[in-house]
């Protein structure tokens, strides 16, 4: 690979030395979110001691959760719960910082021709500066006004079956969405379920079985098969009448109870329910830097290593676009990030090191490749392995 394509480089004249400097920052690099991917980040920089920081801005998509679920070795455990053991195993890494403010604005500042550089504003208004930047600021739920809704949210009303739906096995289940989203909901929970109701809100309408019959052609015969019913009567409210953190069996079962209540009618009593509700990005920071989107979520195709359009800036945990978000995916992009990020970095201290002394064009050349090695995606195959 020539260097030209991997470092922002200036070769001088044959036989003269290169001057490549890496400025000096506050830190190697800033995390911007304190959940599990941003953790995962923090973590996996200090034991290479980079000197890191994560802002954490106390938000997190899932604190109205009880329990996380999936998570091996943490199964049952509650998000706070999470996060504060992980904030205290890495801190004891004495390259590894926490700053619980929120990150306002992140400026580039384009002076070096050896690195990254940016300048951030926490919510104070004081200023950091770092080589690179991690977001990890992950999504929000957008959920409708319905009274009732957010209040159940997390507890007993869930996105992710994975996460929530094994402690509501074998109870009288609700699906909430609009009706073309109903069969693929059907068959994420219906090993757990059999007693469903989607509520599609006044959605049946014609214009979208049309969209969904574009997509499941035969979704008719197939919720006859699971039989599934179809209520499009129109929500008017969700009332708790049983908490499941407090009603719960041996088994791990957790009984919550709602009713829900409709315009007209009377109302129906399910125990949990499948949301299918959009996201939206829980920061501006993606759209104020101008980074490529993809769906709603930061765009980090383009470039292996959880990179996003813009050098210097990585994107891990919900937030991005490579197709999962829960616990174990946040903290496996932000390891991946952590390793491209440190890799990166050292490749700009070598190049640095290597521009001090004096050597021809050409040797400068061959030293820089060999300290580099092969691409950063052979490395992460070897860490994988």
């Amino acid at each position: 690979m020539l260097l030209s394509r991997l470092l922002p480089l200036a070769l001088s004249l044959a036989g003269a030395a290169l001057s490549v400097v890496i400025p000096e920052t506050d830190y190697d690099v800033i995390v911007v979110g304190g959940g599990p991917a941003g953790l995962s980040v923090l973590s996996g920089l200090a034991r290479v001691r980079r000197k890191a920081v994560i802002f954490d801005s106390g938000h997190y998509r899932n604190d109205p959760t009880r329990e996380m679920h999936d998570v091996i070795g943490n199964d049952g455990t509650p998000p706070a719960v999470f996060r504060a053991a992980a904030r205290a195993q890495i801190a004891n890494y004495s390259t590894a910082s926490f700053i619980d403010n929120e990150i306002t604005s992140i400026v580039p500042v384009n002076h070096t021709n050896a690195t990254t550089f940016f300048r951030a504003t926490d919510s104070t208004g004081a200023e950091y500066t770092a080589r690179k930047v991690v977001l990890a600021t992950g999504l929000i739920d957008v959920l409708p006004s319905t009274p009732g809704l957010i209040e159940g949210f997390g507890k007993g009303i869930f996105w992710c079956p994975w996460c929530d739906g094994y402690e509501h096995r074998d109870q009288p289940f609700g699906i909430l969405g609009t009706l073309p989203h109903i069969v693929s909901s059907v068959l994420e929970i219906y090993t757990l379920n059999t007693d469903i109701i989607a509520f599609v809100n006044g959605s049946y309408t014609d214009e979208y079985v049309s969209t969904l019959t574009s997509s499941y052609p035969n979704w008719q015969a197939q919720m006859s098969a699971y039989n599934i019913s179809i209520d499009n009567r129109t929500i008017e409210s969700f009332e708790r009448i049983q908490d499941g953190g407090e009603n719960r069996n041996d088994q791990g079962q957790q009984f919550d109870k709602f009713l829900v209540h409709f315009t007209e009618g009377d109302p129906v009593e399910r125990n949990a329910f499948l949301t299918n509700f959009e996201t939206a990005q829980r920061s501006s920071l993606p759209y104020d830097l101008g980074l490529a989107m993809q769906g709603g979520k930061i765009d980090t195709s383009i470039n292996p290593g959880m990179r996003t359009s813009l050098p210097g800036v990585f994107a891990v945990g919900d937030c991005n676009s490579d197709g999962s978000t829960n616990v174990p995916h946040a903290m496996f992009s932000g390891k991946r990030a952590a390793v491209f990020l440190h890799v990166e970095a050292a490749r700009e201290e070598s190049a640095a090191a290597i521009s001090k002394r004096s050597l021809s064009t050409r040797a400068l050349q061959k030293e820089a490749e060999r300290a580099m090695g092969d691409d950063l995606e052979k490395l992460w195959a070897k860490i994988k392995a």
